[in-house]
Order: C-alpha cells, then structure tokens, then sequence
C-alpha cells in the first residue's frame, strides 16, 4: 500500500542512444528515494533516424525538430500513463515530471564565449496531455552561468549511490559516457563530473549499418572480431580525450563522419573487427577518465545501456583491475532506470528551488537552480 505521505515525481529519459524513452516513478518522502515503477516505450526506426539526422544541419530542420519535439512529447505522455496505470496513481497525485527532451545540439563554449545546447521537447503539450506539472530546459540556466550544461546527474549520484567509508565512480555508458565522482567523507563541492567519449553511439550506429540490428546485444558481435591496433591509435588521438574537465560532448563530435574520417586511414577491415575495436576504444576512453580523475576509486558502478553490454564490461574491467567494476543493479537501481530517476530528482530540485547544478562539475561561476516550470 502507498502511504498518504507519499511524495511522488516522474522522472523520464530519451538519451543519445535514440532508442527509446525510460520513465520511473519516484517517491521521495522518505530519506531515501525509491522507485515505485519503470516503463520504457521503444522509438520506432523511422523516428530514431529522424532525430539521429537533426542531430546535423539539415533542410527545413526547425519544422522538423518542432514536429520531432511534438512527437517526443506525445511519446512521454504515454510512458507517463504507463507509470500511473502501473501504480494505481492518478495524476493529481503526482508534484511533478521532469522531462529532459532529447539533445540534439551540444556546444556550450563556442570560441570561448557562451554557447547553445539544445533539447527537442515539447514540454507545455506534455502538461497539457497528461494533467501534470512538468519540469524541462534543464541544461540552459548552467550554460547561461558560464558552464558546460552537463554531466547533470552527479548531484543525484551522489545523494543516491554516495558511501562515505570508500571512494566511488559512477559510469554511465550511455550514447556518450559520462564519469561521476564522489569522494567519500566530503561535500558536494567536491564532486567530479564530466564526459568521458563515446559510449554506446559509435557502438550502435557501426552494428545497425552492417547487421541491421538496433544494438550489439551483449557485445556478442564485438567478442567475435579482434581489434585493430592502427584504427585503435586513430581513434584514441581524439583530443577531445584528453581534454581537461571540465568538458561535455555529443554527437556533435563522435558522429558517424567522425568515424568515417578515422576509418579512411585503415583499408580492408572487416565490419566484425571495426566493431571489436570501437568496443576497446569505448573502454579505453572510460578506463582513462577513471585512472586520470579518480585513481583512489574503490567502486565503479556502471549504469545505462552499455552496462548490459558484457563484452564492453569486461573490457572495462580488464583496464581496471584494481577496481571493483558493478552494475549498478547490484547497488539498488537497474542500469536502465538510474538517468530517468535522476530526471525526477532534478525536477523536485527545481520545484523546492533548490540548486542542482555543480559548480566543480559544470564549471559555471556558482549553483544554479535548473530547469523551467510547465504548470499543468
């Protein structure tokens, strides 16, 4: 039974893996935050394709992304409905959703002055459609501050995932990687975060062109090819890498030209070994943030999609053998719920008027309040 106390938010995700939207339903009455429920509703190929090319320049791409935000909106109406008909809720009993949009533009920073980012959403047809306080434009009020508008969960690993006795990573292998990381015994201030490449996008994109399948299921494919050392240099010579935090990124970088362009200086590769080797590369990429940024890591826990990828955990553990490497499944969030709840979290932020954003993080002159109020 729900207690009358309940405080309840939904948190919902469509990130740059472009396959789907994940919606949790949280309640944060209790010291602890719980999720009640999961939906997922899947995009079609169609409308994947569709946001994967405005995440370029393309004709008439401001009808498009106002019909894509239109269609987005609608789809987290229905993940919504989900979640309440899954709980037994009506939506008058819900404070809030928060809703991210999909980023389909990422450049904070451009030739050293405040940038843009961009999230297609439609966030006042979502209120309109569901009867609920929505909370959306999360990244904006950070950019406007002087920062990178992202990585935005660290606050919520930190709240949800922190232990004060050992020193803890978080890693998201999303469509781009992103590293938390939460020192033990210290305050917010000292929180780390930023993105670390590519995680599942370059992965995806590779098994969808050449075996028409919407990911490499457990890095089955991957396991199967060997790695190319000279691709593997190329790819590895990004100086996005190395770049100091903080730093966000997109597929505004690892795109597919940006893999084409790499893939022209290795001839007669077959598919299976080009996919062994973006998967090492992934792994690379993450392993150095770790080793560069959090050394002293005791416990790297893995959510997103990439963490049900064993062949790209295992790689990942293999460079990081002194760290225990988990699923956060095994640490009280399945891997494909932990951004949406983060989404209902930043939206109870922005509700209590409560900074979310980090400074140490983000790299903006201070805390900032995130996200804007769509009223039901």
């Amino acid at each position: 039974m729900i207690a009358n106390s309940a405080e309840f938010y939904i948190g919902l995700m469509s990130g740059t893996s472009l396959d789907g939207v994940d919606g949790v339903l949280v309640d944060f009455s209790n010291a602890a935050s719980v999720v009640l429920e999961h939906s997922y509703q899947p995009f079609s190929s169609s409308f994947a394709a569709e946001l994967l090319a405005l995440n370029s320049s393309a004709t008439d791409e401001f009808h498009r992304g106002a019909m894509a935000g239109n269609a987005l909106a609608r789809t987290y109406a229905q993940v919504a409905e989900a979640l309440l008909l899954k709980a037994g809720l009506t939506a008058k009993e819900i404070t809030a959703i928060g809703a991210h949009g999909q980023t389909v533009r990422h450049r904070p920073q451009e030739f050293d002055a405040i940038g843009y980012t961009l999230q297609l959403n439609n966030p006042a047809l979502l209120a309109e459609l569901t009867d609920i306080d929505v909370v959306a434009d999360f990244r904006n009020r950070d950019v406007a501050a002087g920062g990178q508008g992202a990585p935005l969960v660290p606050g919520f690993h930190l709240s949800f995932f922190g232990k004060n006795a050992e020193v803890v990573s978080v890693l998201n292998l999303g469509g781009i990687s992103n590293l938390s990381v939460l020192p033990g015994k210290t305050s917010i201030e000292n929180v780390l975060g930023f993105d670390c490449g590519p995680g599942n996008a370059l992965l995806d994109y590779w098994c969808q062109k050449h075996t028409g399948e919407a990911f490499d299921h457990n890095g089955a494919w991957s396991a199967r090819g060997k790695v190319d050392e000279m691709l593997l240099a190329q790819l590895l010579s990004e100086p996005f890498l190395t770049k100091k935090p903080p730093k966000s990124t997109g597929r505004d970088l690892f795109s597919p030209a940006w893999l084409t362009g790499r893939l022209d200086s290795v001839t007669n590769m077959r598919p299976v070994d080009v996919q062994a080797t973006l998967c090492e590369f992934t792994a690379r990429a993450c392993a150095l943030s770790v080793s560069s940024y959090a050394p002293s890591t005791q416990l790297l826990i893995v959510c997103g999609g990439g963490a049900l990828n064993g062949e790209l955990m295992r790689r990942i553990r293999a460079l990081l053998p002194s760290i225990a490497v988990d699923s956060s499944s095994n640490h009280g969030l399945p891997p494909m719920q932990v951004e949406a709840a983060a989404f209902a979290w930043l939206a109870r932020k922005t509700i209590r008027r409560e900074t979310a954003s980090i400074q140490s993080v983000t790299g903006a002159r201070g805390a900032r309040v995130l996200g804007a109020i769509y009223p039901r």
